[in-house]
């Protein structure tokens, strides 16, 4: 399925009613230094101009609650606000809510993004009309605004965000903020590696010997151990590549596919040299065209192959989003 489209940032009004919390921010405040009611004290607390007329903040990235929300809705008056709602229990928010912090991050202060978790915040996701997770919108000048659904590729949400900044342009919302203790000069710091999950290690490790064997088998521990592990599904279908490539003669291969363009293993060994020499569409292509014609155990075999090039690949692909919708239209 295609990721949802962008909804329209064309318009500022009347997109969301957050006039329960817009009231809330304009209450009566306690005297300075005293802590409001239901406070959090989280990591917005602080934020805004200061003497010099520089926007300081302690991150690019702040947590957003129902209790702080009022010090993100005047923030928005002077720098536009993504707003990511998301959930611990959503895939698709792990994997969106890192994309989103590099992208905020590579605009340089021109934008903030606070994060809700919408089960400790129902106000909020009620608010933004959160129906699923994870659902990113905005915040300029005040006023909210609908961006999308669901999980987009990194690219697609730059260019919303660019979208959003030139709205936000068009509105005067324009300024930029300094996270504190940061010197804005300064070149960026060089990212630190995390460490790779033991079973991740022991298969990196093995594939540097050579040994696939030992790879496939670390990798099948950890899907064992977490059937959730993206990131040990397609290792295991990258090394299980390597395997088959590694046993195989090119020259022979595509010589006993051309004489007989019916044998199965001869045209599952082309398409993982398609595939291994960056020819995905021909890899594709190969399996999808031969499908109709096999059997219903070989087109099994087939659909298991493909199902791995998804993962070696990447699933959210355009070459893998066609190709799966193929597939589904010949299976069913």
């Amino acid at each position: 399925m295609n990721p949802p489209a962008p909804q329209s940032i064309g318009n500022l009004r009347g997109a969301i009613d957050l006039a329960p919390l817009v009231n809330r921010a304009n209450a009566p405040r306690p005297p300075a230094g005293a802590p409001a009611s239901g406070a959090t004290g989280g990591p917005t607390a602080g934020a805004g101009p200061t003497g010099d007329g520089v926007i300081r903040v302690p991150s690019l990235v702040l947590e957003g609650t129902d209790a702080n929300f009022g010090q993100v809705l005047e923030l928005s008056k002077q720098v536009p606000i993504v707003i990511d709602l998301w959930a611990e229990w959503s895939e698709p928010c792990k994997e969106l809510s890192p994309i989103l912090e590099r992208v905020v991050t590579g605009f340089g202060g021109r934008l903030l993004l606070v994060t809700v978790d919408v089960d400790a915040n129902p106000q909020l996701a009620q608010a933004f009309q959160a129906q699923s997770v994870p659902t990113v919108a905005a915040l300029v000048g005040g006023r909210p605004i609908s961006l999308f659904v669901g999980a987009l590729p990194e690219a697609q949400v730059g260019e919303v965000f660019d979208q959003l900044l030139a709205l936000a342009q068009q509105n005067g919302v324009t300024q930029s903020v300094t996270v504190e203790g940061v010197d804005p000069s300064a070149p960026p710091a060089e990212p630190i590696e995390e460490p790779l999950p033991p079973h991740h290690a022991e298969a990196y490790a093995a594939i540097e010997q050579g040994d696939y064997a030992t790879a496939i088998a670390e990798y099948k521990t950890a899907i064992a151990q977490d059937p959730r592990d993206s990131l040990a599904v397609a290792g295991l279908a990258q090394v299980q590549l390597l395997s088959r490539l590694a046993a195989v003669s090119a020259t022979d291969v595509r010589a006993a596919a051309a004489a007989d363009p019916t044998d199965l293993a001869a045209q599952l060994d082309v398409a993982d040299l398609d595939l291994s020499g960056g020819h995905v569409d021909d890899a594709f292509g190969r399996l999808l065209d031969l499908f109709p014609r096999l059997d219903a155990a070989s087109r099994e075999s087939v659909r298991n192959r493909l199902v791995e090039y998804f993962e070696v690949i990447g699933t959210d692909d355009p070459r893998v989003i066609a190709a799966r919708r193929r597939l589904a239209s010949l299976l069913y």
